[in-house]
């Protein structure tokens, strides 16, 4: 209602200088309880998916590129799932802080291999170590949100390796 208020009154025009992000934000002034709705049936739709990819791995044939498929839909969704919680803008300016900049950029390329190397390129193993690429680039974006969590992981690996190496 504001913005046609807006229109009718002629104040549209001094809206030029914000950017594509900026509109997308204020174009998502949802209610506390339909954020929740809508990250609760992204995070749904996506767990459904990752289920429904485990599934399928036992289909002869079609089986692994089925879950290779469905766990990448999954991740997307359960990574859309966030921005209703936070808003888009402020969740891609989290994405894109210094501590996860790497990790979003690795995971969100992994993403986009993963279903390139399956649906064009069709080159089943590039397809497999991309998947595997993004459960790493997941679980180590993931781990970006716990304080601490990514340098705990990293002190216990290097401690295994010494101990593997002595």
């Amino acid at each position: 209602m504001d913005k046609l208020r807006a229109v009718l009154s002629g104040r549209d025009g001094n809206n030029d200088n914000r950017n594509i992000l900026q509109a997308a934000n204020e174009a998502s002034t949802l209610g506390w309880g339909s954020r929740l709705k809508g990250f609760l049936a992204c995070m749904v739709i996506g767990v459904v998916c990752t289920i429904l990819g485990v599934c399928c791995l036992f289909i002869p044939k079609i089986g692994l590129i089925l879950f290779i498929v469905f766990y990448t839909l999954g991740n997307i969704c359960s990574l859309i799932s966030t921005m209703f919680l936070m808003g888009p803008l402020k969740q891609l300016k989290r994405m894109c802080d210094k501590t996860r900049a790497f990790a979003t950029v690795v995971m969100i390329t992994c993403l986009v291999l993963t279903l390139c190397a399956a649906f064009w390129w069709k080159i089943f193993a590039l397809t497999l170590l991309f998947v595997i690429l993004q459960v790493i680039a997941f679980a180590w974006y993931s781990l970006s949100y716990i304080p601490f969590a990514r340098d705990a992981i990293l002190k216990f690996f290097s401690m295994l390796f010494t101990t593997c190496v002595k």
